[in-house]
């Protein structure tokens, strides 16, 4: 019996061990057949940036052709978020040009991205960005874990080449609760839907995060405050009832009149533009500080049809105008418009801005007077990230009064990213220090209303309101002698013509005035007589033909009594002298007595005229003051050269 037992143990052992050794083999089998899923390496294009894409750490597959200067890039080594991916790839050396695949790790953000040339890409500088990244080769790291698909901060993704995939974000799992998949991720930044908001297209990089913890911030960054950067106020009475649209409580009614709209102070006649800064660098709170600001300019300002008008253009990436200068002519409606601005993000493009201004703000179409200075405020955070000073010289020459309002301008150590040092002294109309006001810190900028407000407003001291076409008084002094003749007379007072058209003309901008003159000389019109364009043009056609000899000395000192002693103490005095042939008396004198009052002398030969007598005449240097053609029917080709050559005189004065 016992040892029937110890052999029943023995079998029941064996078939244990049996089973075992099975089960381990067959999950070895098993372990075999069960392939690791592959990791699939996502496809970006050239123009994706990495701020779009969430993941903290990623590895991706960047095609061809990203050295393209269409692909920017900010910074060196370490890269702004607003970069391009794979640009910034090949800028490092990571990459060449004909693409691959790359580690991308996020950092924080940095105080200032330095700009350089390497492997065929220039990377620009930006002085503050909320988010940096580093690339690396694209070999995974042992033991990490990457993502086979991207998460994008929109969703509205980047398109990628074919062969890339989208996997549905995963909520963080709760304990207690299971994880559920979604098709759309909410981004810290964003407004959820179901609710009537309004969002801007592009969120500001520098947005509050939608967690309770602050994100730490490098030095130098500024610092986000949530809590305060709500773009929307809601206010009302302690239990009071929800409003219904139409309600209005009765103690609100009233049956007294409006109170009527203002037509604007007629002490400040300005069409002023202002020049917003809508970069993400800014933040949504000092967003909300500048347009307070433009606010209580309006109010300020008191606009109206009769004073000042005010228009605004916000400036990103790209320019746009916000609403021009007859969209709204009083400060009430001017102050709720400034309310439903909101900001566009991107870079600090301001040369960019300034020319756009330049070629569409101030035009009849949208609401430009002229008669009143053109005024444009340029509001700057920090510095610009492209160059302005070109864009602010053709601006002033178009008669704009460009002011800057730099606020939170570099400190020492960030002076190394601004691309163009002193950019605001040489942007402004004059570098006198009226037109350009550094604010330290965007909550004192208020201080600076009634400064601004007084200088806009200070018609005398707008001197880039006056341009080489509307601030001159130009005598014309023409040859009539026998030798001219009819047919060629009628060619000359066309040419007379073709100049006096260039020129603004009314009672305070360019004045015209004429003498023609043979032996003897006589006043065909003085400066006072004409105060349009077109009457001008009409007495110039109605000048006589008078025939006689020619003595062109007399008709100098002829001209500076009649004309150019009337002329108004703050005009140029521009004398215009056309004769085809040598003077019977002496030019030397009188033309030496024209350079000594002032008078810029043009003189205009034609057929028998003396080029050395010309050169005496004419202002110094001569080649650009002395002009002279073979025959009359050439004469009209001078015309442009003219112009040309009165403006670049004009323009180059020193800027003090």
């Amino acid at each position: 019996m016992g040892i029937a037992v110890l052999t029943m143990k023995a079998s029941v052992i064996e078939m244990f061990l049996v089973l075992l050794v099975t089960g381990i083999h067959s999950n070895k089998e098993m372990t075999k057949k069960m392939k690791r899923p592959k990791f699939t390496v996502p496809q970006i294009n050239c123009d994706v940036k990495a701020r779009k894409i969430i993941n903290p750490e990623f590895v991706v597959q960047c095609p061809a052709g990203c050295q393209d200067p269409r692909y920017h890039v900010y910074g060196t080594d370490v890269y702004a978020s607003y970069s391009s991916v794979c640009a910034a790839a090949v800028h490092s050396g990571v990459l060449d040009n004909s693409g691959g695949q790359i580690l991308v790790r996020k950092a924080a953000g940095q105080s200032g991205y330095k700009g350089s040339y390497s492997n065929g890409v220039q990377s620009l500088s930006l002085p503050r960005w909320r988010e940096s990244f580093v690339v690396a080769e694209g070999k995974p790291q042992k033991g990490g874990t990457y993502p086979s698909a991207l998460t994008y901060s929109s969703a509205k993704r980047p398109a990628a080449k074919a062969g890339e995939t989208t996997g549905a974000y995963q909520k963080p799992s709760v304990p207690g609760t299971t994880t559920q998949p979604v098709s759309l991720m909410q981004v810290p930044g964003t407004t959820p839907t179901g609710d009537n908001h309004t969002t801007s297209p592009e969120p500001s990089p520098s947005a509050g995060s939608a967690t309770s913890s602050p994100r730490p911030q490098p030095a130098g960054h500024r610092s986000q405050e949530p809590a305060l950067w709500s773009t929307t106020t809601y206010t009302s009475r302690p239990n009071s009832p929800r409003a219904h649209p139409g309600f209005v409580p009765k103690e609100e009614l009233s049956t007294q009149p409006l109170d009527p709209v203002s037509q604007g102070d007629p002490n400040c006649k300005v069409d002023l533009s202002f020049l917003i800064d809508g970069s993400a660098s800014i933040g949504r709170r000092r967003f909300r500080i500048q347009k307070q600001f433009l606010a209580d300019i309006a109010q300020a300002l008191d606009i109206g049809p009769a004073g000042p008008l005010m228009g605004v253009v916000q400036y990103g990436d790209n320019p746009a105008t916000q609403f021009n200068l007859k969209t709204h002519m009083n400060s009430r409606d001017l102050k709720t418009a400034i309310e439903n601005i909101a900001q566009r993000g991107g870079l600090s493009n301001v040369g960019r801005a300034i020319s756009f201004v330049t070629k569409n703000f101030f035009s009849k179409a949208g609401g430009n007077r002229g008669s009143a200075p053109n005024v444009a405020v340029v509001m700057v955070d920090g510095w610009p990230t492209d160059k302005v000073e070109e864009a602010a010289r053709l601006a002033r020459e178009s008669g704009i009064n460009i002011f800057f309002i730099t606020i939170e301008g570099a400190v020492e150590s960030e002076k190394q990213y601004v691309m163009e040092p002193n950019f605001a002294s040489k942007a402004a109309c004059r570098t006198n220090g009226f037109y350009v006001l550094g604010v330290p810190s965007w909550f004192s900028l208020h201080k600076t209303v009634q400064p601004l407000v007084k200088r806009v407003c200070d018609s005398e001291q707008l001197a880039c309101s006056k341009t080489c076409l509307n601030s001159a008084d130009v005598g014309f002094v023409i040859d009539g002698s026998s030798s001219v003749g009819t047919g060629n007379f009628r060619t000359v007072l066309q040419f007379v013509a073709n100049l006096s058209r260039e020129f603004e003309i009314s009672d305070t901008d360019t004045r015209v005035g004429a003498v023609q003159y043979t032996y003897e000389q006589r006043l065909e019109f003085g400066f006072e007589a004409y105060s349009t364009k077109p009457d001008v043009l009409n007495a110039i056609k109605r000048v006589g033909y008078w025939s006689g000899g020619t003595s062109t000395g007399a008709a100098i000192n002829y001209a500076l009594g009649q004309l150019f002693e009337r002329s108004k103490p703050n005009k140029r005095k521009l004398m215009v002298l056309i004769t085809d042939g040598r003077s019977y008396d002496d030019v030397r004198v009188p033309a030496m007595a024209a350079h000594r009052k002032g008078v810029i002398t043009y003189a205009i030969g034609v057929a028998w005229a003396a080029q050395d007598e010309l050169d005496v005449i004419a202002t110094h240097p001569a080649k650009d003051h002395a002009f002279f053609v073979d025959e009359f029917d050439s004469l009209y080709q001078l015309a442009p050269r003219v112009i040309q050559n009165i403006c670049t005189e004009f323009n180059s004065r020193p800027r003090n």
